[in-house]
């Protein structure tokens, strides 16, 4: 039997995992707000335990990766529904035995000069499973989309990251994204802008400072979008294209 102390706190929480919305910031369109309305005791309870964040001088509080974890438990033990995309996919790291569904999405999400090989991606799969975020049709169990990277403290991209998973540092402050792949089938319903997002909020909850990319001119406005900076041209010659290099600062640390 729950405390009231305890059902205020978990109400709270649900309430504002059920609410939230994006917020507008350019510089930080991946997090995620909900209104302070709610028990102060309650509100500074559920900060302490790091399920959300409480900005200072703001009506407004940051939910965690922790803490909409376990809204969406808490959601399962009160047999309520979630936002449509998180009742259709699951969101969590790759499993060592994905790693050739992983290998054939990319297959089919690029054309040969810019995909990674079968080689690379089971190497990176093996070496990096936490830098991945896939996303799993929950009817069929296999992978409709994912994100890949590797962790650094270099400052820049180069096509080294591509081929190398050996390359990936845990500890890395930086991370170098190598892969956006959603299938087909699955596009056009916010999952790409999803992976993405959930994946600066995952790693900004783990102390990351700032994450980069390369895209063709044509995804530039895309990922502008989704709150990163065109730094112009990359130093990169991968596939034979001219490619842009763009980043997105999420935390704090020495550049």
């Amino acid at each position: 039997m729950k405390t009231q102390k305890e059902a205020v706190e978990e109400l709270s929480l649900l309430l504002m995992y059920l609410t939230r919305f994006q917020d507008n910031n350019e510089f930080c369109r991946y997090m995620e707000l909900a209104w302070k309305g709610y028990d102060f005791g309650a509100l500074n309870q559920l900060e302490e335990q790091e399920l959300i964040i409480q900005p200072r001088k703001s009506k407004y509080a940051y939910l965690t990766e922790k803490g909409k974890d376990y809204a969406r438990e808490l959601l399962r033990q009160y047999q309520l529904p979630d936002q449509e995309i998180y009742e259709r996919f699951e969101f969590r790291e790759i499993r060592p035995d994905e790693a050739e569904q992983a290998a054939e999405i990319e297959r089919i999400c690029f054309p040969p000069n810019e995909a990674c090989s079968r080689k690379m991606m089971l190497e990176r799969v093996e070496r990096a499973p936490e830098q991945f975020l896939v996303a799993v049709d929950k009817q069929t169990g296999k992978i409709a989309g994912l994100l890949n990277g590797l962790c650094t403290d270099e400052n820049s991209f180069r096509d080294e990251f591509f081929t190398d998973a050996s390359l990936h540092n845990p500890d890395g402050k930086n991370i170098m994204l190598l892969g956006l792949d959603v299938l087909p089938e699955y596009r056009r319903q916010g999952l790409a802008r999803e992976l993405m997002y959930g994946y600066l909020r995952r790693e900004r909850d783990k102390g990351r400072r700032m994450v980069l990319l390369t895209c063709l001119d044509s995804k530039v406005k895309m990922y502008k979008k989704m709150g990163f900076h065109d730094m112009g041209l990359a130093n990169s010659a991968w596939g034979g294209c001219q490619w842009h290099e763009m980043n997105c600062v999420i935390g704090c640390g020495d550049s």
